[in-house]
């Protein structure tokens, strides 16, 4: 049991990443509506996750935090990593790539700590955890698939840009 309470307590932290991930996205490409509103939505899906995951690990002996890290908390790191990556790509399109390549990462971790959980859960015979597994893991999917999306509408244009 305390291995699933170590992939519980992992998992959360995954799916707060990801929602700061989200949010940055959201943040740096304002101006872009899909990422601007989508990326925000999106990222409510993770806090929600992590929420749901922080009532379950109680369960299991953990004392997780329900709430997100706040916005400030997230906007400075955000903006300390767009600065860093910036000025190592030196090219806005290709941070955009890069962004959603992260963002797309990510979301395949988030999504294969759901399976792991879920199999557990499937093991032990944790009707709730299992629940909470199928009923999040669909999100993480459509979060990946949403990455995925927006990796091949942007890059061909960015890519063949002179």
């Amino acid at each position: 049991m305390k291995r699933v309470a170590t992939a519980i307590e992992e998992l959360h932290r995954a799916e707060n990443e990801l929602a700061e991930e989200f949010i940055a996205v959201s943040d740096r490409y304002r101006a872009d509506h899909e990422l601007f509103y989508v990326g925000r939505d999106l990222a409510r899906w993770s806090q929600r996750h992590a929420r749901d995951l922080a009532e379950t690990g109680r369960d299991h002996g953990l004392r997780l935090d329900p709430e997100p890290p706040d916005d400030d908390t997230i906007l400075t790191a955000v903006g300390q990593r767009a600065a860093e990556s910036l000025g190592r790509l030196g090219d806005p399109g290709m941070l955009v790539l890069w962004d959603l390549r992260r963002l797309h990462r990510a979301a395949a971790g988030v999504s294969l700590d759901w399976e792991v959980i879920a199999q557990a859960a499937q093991a032990l015979g944790d009707r709730d955890l299992l629940a909470l597994a199928e009923r999040c893991r669909p999100d993480t999917l459509r979060q990946l698939r949403w990455a995925d999306a927006q990796l091949k509408v942007n890059a061909p244009q960015i890519m063949t840009e002179r």
